[in-house]
């Protein structure tokens, strides 16, 4: 016996259909699918951001993130993302997945996406939830200002490309990527002490040696890792770093 539709409870109440919770569709290569979500914040980054873009590999789940002050910066940092991806893999991606909630309608993005409800959005969702709950667990543990989220969030990333994990059969995402093992004994803790080197050239005989600052990630355009001084607000770069990994900065950091 055929159940009899009710007008006014679909008129008033009618819900969607739910999502299937496996994908029907499996990728079986690197760059085939890349799923996209921007994120958005109303506390400016220390390099003065609001927005990150991810873009996530649906095949191995290597995870990629660039900021943004702007969300209309979202398909340039697609196009240097596509042309960096293809430099090093060889190969294009085929399509560009993305949440449904207006970030990318553009006619730019017409020719690489299709949109798609947030729902079936699970891959990239999960994420980028996973990325901002370890990025708020590393500032807490040291104490440091939410001003530090961009350096917190690409140094989650950093770390998480570089785990082993079941979904690549215990390899880490960047190795299977790239196809050799990623060097991982640089990790250091993230907000501990660091003294950075300061160059013969920049100081006098009687200056200090070495400047007290905040570790806060590793740089990806030069060997290095990267540093907040506190006295004078600013970021660098170096090689020659002796870190305190059980030491949190005091007194705690005030904004400039």
């Amino acid at each position: 016996m055929m159940s009899e539709v009710c007008e006014a409870c679909q008129l008033r109440k009618q819900i969607r259909h739910p999502f299937p919770v496996q994908t029907t569709h499996v990728t079986s290569k690197p760059l085939e699918m890349i799923h996209s979500y921007v994120w958005t914040t109303k506390i400016e980054s220390i390099g003065g951001c609001k927005y990150y873009v991810s873009f996530i590999d649906d095949h191995i789940r290597k995870v990629w993130v660039c900021f943004m002050k702007h969300k209309g910066e979202v398909f340039q940092h697609f196009l240097n993302f596509k042309a960096m991806v293809k430099k090093e893999k060889g190969v294009s991606i085929k399509c560009l997945r993305f949440d449904g909630r207006g970030k990318y309608f553009s006619n730019e993005f017409s020719e690489y996406s299709c949109s798609y409800s947030p729902q079936q959005n699970g891959i990239v969702e999960r994420k980028n939830r996973h990325i901002v709950e370890i990025t708020r667990a590393m500032l807490n543990e040291k104490n440091l200002l939410n001003y530090f989220w961009a350096e917190a969030v690409v140094t989650a990333v950093y770390i998480m490309n570089r785990t082993p994990t079941t979904i690549v059969h215990s390899m880490t995402l960047e190795e299977k990527f790239i196809g050799k093992k990623p060097y991982v004994s640089h990790l250091k803790m993230f907000g501990c002490i660091a003294y950075v080197h300061v160059p013969d050239e920049k100081r006098s005989k009687l200056d200090p040696k070495a400047e007290k600052c905040i570790f806060i990630g590793y740089s990806l355009e030069q060997k290095g890792y990267s540093s907040f001084n506190p006295s004078t607000w600013k970021l660098q770069v170096s090689r020659d770093v002796v870190f305190d990994e059980m030491v949190n900065w005091y007194p705690p950091l005030k904004i400039a």
